[in-house]
Parts: structure tokens; sequence; C-alpha cells
């Protein structure tokens, strides 16, 4: 793979919330990693590198998308509809994490067949995925019966992530905080249901099950809908070390507090952003970015830390390589631009005045994935090669 340098940047978005904007102009990528951040004197380094000239844009971390339900390929059962993964690339994101794939069709519910269905989905993911997007799957749903050599061999396999606890028959804390201790000894993440019944065969879950069961991922806080008060928000934030996660089809009211409270408590660095799609309101391919442009337009989120909650922050909670601007990281990066027609003349100004911003490259690993998105509006500018003119 040569090597790739990205010049004449705009604006870098680091996607680390306590230092969100980079005074720098130019990226250099090499066997897929980042390799250096600085300005232009860095193209006299990679003499034979390919030059991508940023045309003045923003460039940011890839987005990554806490929590998503793929099932198997690019389907979706839960809405019959394909390609929804592929769209979430045109909409700026390169890693997905699945909570758990409860929509696969005869889904089993026996330890031994929830234990199969993890191993099986996390590699198929990981031998293919659309576009070469991260598709982080094979999440295990917590049925009763698991024991501690069945996560070894998951692990051993693989397998790393456990989905919402509550979608399987392990409910209660004193079922599963046993389970997650267990995961958690053997590397996995745990990710927990929230709030109120999103779908037909969810449980509610309090604050309380959240604290006393640990998860690394409280899912989904804002809801959709909520039934935990503003005050049992506030306590998950304050009494447990979980990640706070908002996601697209939840509660717009719930959204404002926890971005509030988290901001008041120096605490925005546990919110992250989920789509949580498929779901009853369907796919929204641009969720991540919708997330993003609300938290900074409605709930007062400086531009590039609503940024860093859809990248950075997600990244550092499942311990992934990617998701900041930053030598040895993954280069997963995205180019946006202030969409034509905006107020706002830069990706951030859109962002802040709540415009979904253009996605004009998408590049994973250090390639190039996508050119000029098919599902957000134009940017006012796209990057191209060095030397290639308008024509």
């Amino acid at each position: 793979m040569p090597d790739l340098i990205i010049t004449n940047i705009g604006t870098l978005v680091s996607g680390d919330w306590e230092n969100p904007v980079l005074d720098c102009n130019t990226v250099a990528i090499r066997g897929g990693l980042i390799d250096a951040v600085g300005g232009a004197e860095l193209l006299s380094r990679y003499p034979d590198a390919q030059v991508l000239d940023a045309m003045g844009v923003t460039v940011a971390p890839g987005l990554i998308d806490s929590h998503c339900h793929p099932c198997v390929g690019d389907y979706t059962f839960r809405q019959k509809t394909a390609d929804f993964l592929e769209s979430e690339v045109h909409g700026g994101v390169t890693t997905m994490i699945s909570a758990g794939e409860p929509h696969f069709p005869g889904r089993p519910k026996d330890a031994a067949g929830a234990k199969a269905q993890a191993i099986f989905l996390s590699k198929c993911f990981r031998n293919q995925s659309p576009l070469g997007a991260k598709i982080h799957g094979g999440a295990l749903i917590l049925e009763q019966g698991l024991v501690e050599a069945d996560f070894a061999e998951m692990a051993r396999e693989g397998v790393w992530l456990v989905g919402e606890i509550g979608l399987g028959s392990v409910k209660s804390p004193a079922d599963a905080a046993p389970l997650v201790e267990i995961a958690k000894r053997y590397g996995f993440r745990v990710a927990m249901h929230t709030g109120g019944t999103s779908i037909p065969g969810s449980s509610p879950v309090s604050a309380d099950d959240v604290i006393r069961t640990g998860p690394t991922v409280a899912s989904h806080c804002n809801g959709g809908p909520t039934s935990i008060s503003t005050a049992e928000a506030e306590r998950i934030i304050r009494e447990s070390d979980a990640a706070v996660e908002i996601v697209q089809c939840g509660n717009y009211r719930m959204t404002n507090f926890i971005l509030e409270t988290a901001g008041k408590l120096g605490q925005w660095g546990r919110v992250i952003f989920g789509n949580d799609a498929p779901s009853g309101t369907g796919m929204i391919p641009l969720g991540i970015l919708r997330n993003v442009c609300y938290a900074s337009s409605v709930c007062g989120v400086p531009p590039a830390v609503a940024v860093a909650m859809a990248t950075g922050n997600t990244a550092r909670v499942f311990g992934l390589n990617t998701g900041v601007i930053a030598p040895g990281r993954e280069a997963d990066i995205v180019c946006l631009d202030a969409p034509i027609g905006s107020v706002a003349d830069t990706a951030l100004g859109a962002i802040e005045a709540g415009d979904i911003p253009g996605v004009t490259y998408v590049i994973i690993n250090g390639r190039v994935a996508v050119v000029k998105s098919r599902n957000t509006p134009p940017g006012n500018r796209t990057p191209r090669p060095a030397g290639q003119n308008d024509a």
C-alpha cells in the first residue's frame, strides 16, 4: 500500500475531547496507520506518497457507531433492508460496534447456541464487511447456562463483546453481575440495556440495575422510551463508571439533560454516540452525524467536542486503536465540509448551526472507501489528488 498524505487541511479535529482541534494541516499515512501529523514540511519526508489536497476542508477521525444491531452480511431482517451498513459508511462511519444480534432468524436462546452465534458472526464480519468498514459483530447475548469455560472459548475465537444485557434470558443484576465479572476478566466489553422497553422482548432497566451489574456501557441512557428519571440518569453518571451512551432513536429531552449534567460534572469524556439501528424507527444512515449536530446546535457542546463523543471517546471505551488523529492510530479518516447553502462556511460551523456537513471523503485503514457521500448534502469543496484540476 503506497503512503498517503492529506495536506492543505482547513481544520484538523483530533477526536480527543480535551484537546479537540490540532494546530496542524497535514497527516501522513503509512501501512494503514497514521505515521505523522504536522505541517506541509511532511511532504518532503514522503517523496513517493500519493497526495490528497484537502482543499481547506475539515478532517476528523472516522466516526464510530457504538450501538448497532447487524444480522448477517449487510441485510437486516428487522426492517427487511439491504445495504444499511454501507449507508452508514456514506455517513462518515468507519467503525460499527454490535450491541447484539437479536434479529437473527431463529436466534438460539440456549447457552450453546448463543455462544455458537457469537463466534460465527464475529468471524463473518472480520472476514468481510461493506466498503472495508470495521464491523465488530458477534456480541454475545447472555443466556442462562453460560459458564466461565464458554467465555474462555469465545475469547480464544476472537469474541470480545457482550450484547445488551436484557435481550436474553439473563436479565436481573443477581444473574448478570457474576457473568459480567467473568466476561471482563476475559477482556470483554459489556453493554446493558437501560431505560424502558424499546422493542418487544426487551425489559425495563433502572439506574440501580446498571450500578449493581457494572457494564462497560449503559446503553441508550437517553431512552427511547425512558423509564428512568432525570435523577436516575444522574445517578448513572455519578455512581457508576459506565460509558453514558446517547442514541439517535432516543428521547431528545433526556439527551439534553445528560449532556448538560455530564458537562457540569466534567464528564463529557464518558459520553458516546450510537444509532441503535435497526430499531422500531428504522435505519438512520446519518444518525451519528445527527447526534453530533444535535449535541452541538441544541445542547451547547462545542462542535469538535461533539465529534470526539463520536470518535475518541468511543474508541477509548472499547479499547480500539482508532478514533483519534495521532501517530500509530489506524488511519480511519473522514473529510467534512459545510454543505452548499449552509449559513456556515466550515464543517464545524455547520455542526454548530445544526446542519449536517457534507462527507467528501471516507478513508479506512489508509484506503479510500468513499468519495462524495451518496447520503449527505454536497460540501462546498471536495478534496482531490494533488495536481488534479477542476476539469
